[in-house]
């Protein structure tokens, strides 16, 4: 009965258009008031602890720097430095757009940042030489979902915190997929541009490549900080992103000036409010997981899975279609510390290894980031380049088979996420 009203209301309250995050304190309190003999001042502090969480620290320190990064120009650096690398093969625009998105991504650890960093300067590039509007979307659209999972991530930050998994041996766990990712948009590309005779930018010579690289290092030295940093043991994440905010101002700042000391405050707003948005929704939704907590419903989940003799792999592939579903209708942050409680404690009684488990979830989201009606990269790309949602939808859809397929290679061959970091020691 707990479990039943707990989910409708939560339910009946998104069908209402309530704000996510007050849905999900909405129904924590009304089935503690209702059905529990815990009290409601728990509520307050629990409220209380999340904001005292080391670890979700590291999330305003990352939307900062990403917000320095996008706002200055870093990303036409980026961008530049791409094509000079792979812009004279077939296709080589979008390629080079895919690989501007993973390198922004390294920065970023958003993926709308990354979809609006990237999107708002080579789309348009790609029309004028040629391309489609609605193919120059979606590619874009699609490589912005690595904005969440080649590290830093503020997903994985979350999905640490609500599990008390290492964010640092995370972010080595998604280095491998995320270029993996990468990689396989850039053959996708290569393929149809040779079959549909895509045209091809004139190559750069090397002094002039090497120029581009000098101009783009400074914003390179960022993902060598924050990934040596952890690695190394010279700081912990949460260190990593203050770290990473201070270097993206003053790479911002003072290094390339493309924003002024004027305009500095606005950045900052920018992200605070975005930070603001982000934690309310976090605070709320450790409520409801302290819910699901103290009514021991991830425990009576867990032993009715257990006595199911569900195999790893029939699990998995339950854990994969409720993400797909739940990542269409909500946010990421909040599907992790709704489900990570639920499905952590299950994952571990049937062996499953928790930093793999983060992975697949992070991927999930990503997928999520491109399905109506809540996809995030949606609405993004479709206020970066002035098309109604529903062309920008059916310029995505193509590319989720590549991604569905590739969540399926990560679920079942856990090397992918867990080599890297075994290989490290971690």
């Amino acid at each position: 009965m707990t479990i039943a009203f707990l989910f409708i209301a939560l339910f009946v309250l998104l069908f209402l258009s309530v704000p996510i995050a007050v849905s999900l304190g909405l129904s924590g309190a009304l089935t503690i008031l209702l059905f529990s003999h815990d009290s409601v001042r728990s509520l307050a502090i629990k409220l209380f602890e999340t904001s005292e969480h080391y670890t979700l620290l590291a999330i305003p320190f990352f939307l900062l720097s990403g917000a320095f990064m996008t706002s200055g120009g870093v990303a036409r650096r980026l961008i530049d430095f791409a094509n000079a690398c792979v812009g004279h093969f077939r296709g080589g625009l979008p390629i080079a757009s895919v690989m501007a998105c993973v390198l922004f991504a390294a920065l970023s650890g958003s993926s709308p940042a990354t979809v609006a960093a990237v999107g708002s300067v080579v789309i348009a590039g790609m029309v004028r030489s040629g391309y489609t509007q609605s193919f120059a979307t979606g590619i874009v659209c699609n490589a912005g979902t690595l904005g969440i999972l080649i590290p830093p991530s503020i997903v994985m930050v979350v999905y640490g915190a609500a599990t008390e998994t290492s964010v640092g041996k995370l972010f080595m766990a998604g280095v491998v997929p995320g270029l993996m990712l990468g990689l396989l948009l850039m053959i996708a590309i290569y393929i149809i541009a040779r079959i549909k005779k895509m045209p091809a930018l004139p190559r750069v010579p090397l002094r002039e490549t090497l120029v581009l690289a000098r101009k783009s290092f400074w914003g390179l030295m960022l993902i060598v900080i924050i990934l040596g940093g952890i690695y190394t043991g010279m700081f912990t994440p949460t260190e990593a992103a203050a770290v990473a905010a201070v270097y993206a101002a003053f790479v911002a700042l003072v290094v390339y000036r493309d924003i002024s000391w004027r305009e500095c405050p606005g950045v900052v707003l920018e992200a605070a409010k975005l930070s603001i948005v982000l934690m309310f929704i976090i605070a709320n939704a450790m409520l409801f997981a302290h819910v699901l907590t103290t009514e021991q419903i991830p425990q009576a989940i867990t032993a009715w899975v257990v006595d199911q003799q569900f195999s790893p792999i029939a699990f998995l592939l339950v854990v994969n279609v409720i993400l797909l579903v739940a990542g269409s209708f909500m946010e990421p942050s909040a599907i992790i510390l709704i489900l990570a409680p639920i499905l952590f404690p299950i994952a571990m009684q049937l062996g499953i290894d928790p930093v793999h488990l983060g992975i697949i979830m992070v991927v999930n989201m990503e997928i999520g980031m491109l399905t109506p009606p809540t996809g995030l990269n949606l609405f993004v790309a479709s206020a970066v380049t002035g098309q109604p949602l529903t062309a920008v939808i059916r310029a995505s859809s193509p590319w989720l088979l590549l991604l569905i397929s590739f969540l399926l290679l990560i679920t079942y061959v856990p090397f992918i996420s867990l080599g890297l970091p075994e290989l490290l020691g971690m």
